[in-house]
């Protein structure tokens, strides 16, 4: 028993590693892996969360000296200080809609038949968006309109839905709006 649930785990790790720096939803996988496990419950969700972390170090990791930069620099640096500006207006929108909606969110849309749905809903949407981009119009973060960072922010809402990707989402409506493929994978 102990052995399969190494795998599991393994197995688990593995799809949260490949997934999450992928336009793809790694929580809507977990979910659908974890019922296929039988990986449910508070075990299951405390484990999630441990890997979950894991891949959020690494991009803390990748970007420390970009982050570090920018939190240095806003006493003097206006670049830094509306990059800063713009990050917190492209989060409020999923901030406060989560807040508010997190009972329903967790209670309705949590199951993997809303995941699958979401998953395969994302994959047409990255390939009808192929098609939809209009040529770019922003190339730096640090010169994004308050408006467009907000327009963001709505975007990412969609992703409160399980299986719908956060940086799918982010990637998606940056691109829709203008932004070049490089500064939307890295806003």
């Amino acid at each position: 028993m102990l052995i399969d649930q190494y795998l599991d785990a393994a197995l688990l790790g593995l799809i949260e590693g490949l997934t999450e720096f992928l336009p793809v939803s790694s929580t809507g996988h977990l979910i659908i892996f974890d019922t296929l496990l039988g990986f449910e419950g508070p075990p299951g969700k405390v484990f999630e969360v441990v890997i979950q972390l894991g891949a959020i170090l690494a991009i803390c990791t990748v970007y420390f000296a970009r982050l570090w930069k920018v939190v240095t620099g806003l006493k003097d640096d206006p670049g830094a200080r509306h990059f800063a500006m713009a990050v917190i207006l492209a989060f409020l929108p999923a901030m406060v809609l989560g807040a508010a909606l997190h009972g329903v969110i967790k209670a309705v849309l949590f199951n993997p038949t809303v995941v699958s749905i979401a998953l395969i809903l994302g994959g047409v949407a990255i390939l009808m968006a192929e098609r939809l981009v209009p040529a770019p119009r922003y190339h730096q973060i640090e010169r994004f309109p308050a408006p467009l960072a907000l327009k963001i922010g709505l975007c990412q809402c969609l992703a409160l839905v399980p299986g719908v990707s956060r940086s799918g989402a982010t990637i998606l409506g940056s691109l829709l709006m203008g932004v070049d493929r490089r500064t939307a994978a890295e806003f």
